[in-house]
């Protein structure tokens, strides 16, 4: 059976990362993550309504998360979610939950101003692909020393849509185990 571990966050930072070397090497860099969500009530009340979430990332990208992040940096992590028992002083259970990030991305510009209340940052735009597909380049002969003729780009091929595959029943009769 397939199991999914992943969370995908996007938020703001609510400290600097604490920043650990330890003896083997390794860096661990820890923080919080907020993420607002804001909504309306059916009675008109505007509610907004805030996640925190601890991160926690290693070596290189724990160096990276010390150079570079800030309170109130937006970023994207991805991890996995990890469940954590501990003792507190007075000698209870407890269990807390901490997302170990493989994936961290600072949201926006390194110089935008911070402290306003719009979000300085914005995510990533993905670009839409082209309407037709680009035809390859074609060669060009080199032009004769006496005469320069005008060169003529030629036009991509018509898109060609599959035609459909017809639907055959055959009552029930197949190969699939369920």
């Amino acid at each position: 059976m397939a199991s999914l571990n992943k969370m995908t966050i996007i938020g703001n930072l609510g400290a600097d990362p604490e920043v650990r070397y330890l003896d083997g090497g390794a860096v661990v860099a820890t923080f919080n993550v907020a993420t607002t969500e804001k909504y309306t009530t059916r009675n008109g009340e505007k509610v907004e309504q805030t996640e925190w979430f601890r991160i926690e990332l290693w070596n290189e990208q724990a160096k990276v998360a010390e150079k570079y992040l800030k309170k109130g940096n937006s970023v994207y992590v991805e991890g996995r979610l990890r469940t954590e028992l501990w003792t507190d002083k007075e000698g209870k259970e407890r269990t807390s939950l901490r997302v170990r990030a493989n994936t961290m991305q600072l949201l926006g510009s390194p110089n935008s101003s911070q402290g306003q209340d719009e979000p300085q940052y914005e995510a990533p735009r993905q670009q839409a692909a082209p309407a037709q597909p680009v035809s390859a380049p074609t060669r060009q002969q080199p032009a004769a020393p006496q005469a320069a003729q005008p060169q003529r780009q030629q036009a991509a091929p018509a898109r060609r849509e599959p035609e459909p595959v017809p639907f055959e029943s055959n009552s029930g009769d197949d190969d699939l185990p369920f």
